[in-house]
């Protein structure tokens, strides 16, 4: 399914900057037309410019995801996201091996499965994102996100690279 992502472009900034500056005067002056969004103009910018997307009405709903180190504020923003059009957003619920507590309900804060349940999962690529904390086993399952989908909303996941 299709995917948005939303991460700073600074390794393909470089990039065009670096093949620009291995080419000779004359050539580098044909560079300028070349490199995206007048990056010669702009002194430092890593990131690129992001418009509201605007859905035809016979493509599906898309997944989001959200990434970046512990403590930049991904999960706040996912939840920020959700809660300003809970019609349109929606979070896939994870799977987790660890026991569930007395006050959850399986499926809502978690589907709660089996190490083994969740390793033949994994093997058999049926998850998107995985990892441990604690000694347990945490992600997203291909299906968790299918079923945002289905329902006709946008599907809103938030990661930590590892």
């Amino acid at each position: 399914f299709p995917v948005l992502m939303f991460l700073p472009l600074t390794a393909g900034f470089r990039r065009s900057m670096r093949l620009c500056r291995r080419k000779s005067w004359t050539n580098q002056q044909l560079c300028y037309g070349r490199c995206p969004s007048s990056c010669y103009s702009t002194p430092a910018a890593p990131y690129e410019e992001v418009v509201r997307y605007q859905r035809h009405p016979a493509d599906r709903n898309r997944l989001i995801i959200l990434v970046g180190p512990a403590g930049v504020g991904v999960n706040e923003l996912r939840r920020r996201l959700i809660a300003s059009n809970p019609q349109e957003f929606q979070s896939a619920v994870p799977h987790t091996t660890r026991v569930q507590k007395s006050y959850e309900m399986n499926g809502r804060e978690y589907h709660y499965v089996s190490k083994e349940t969740f390793e033949n999962m994994v093997y058999s690529h049926r998850m998107l994102e995985y990892g441990e904390y604690k000694g347990y086993l945490y992600g997203t399952s291909i299906d968790a996100v299918r079923t945002v989908l289905d329902e006709g909303k946008i599907c809103v996941i938030d990661l930590e690279p590892q």
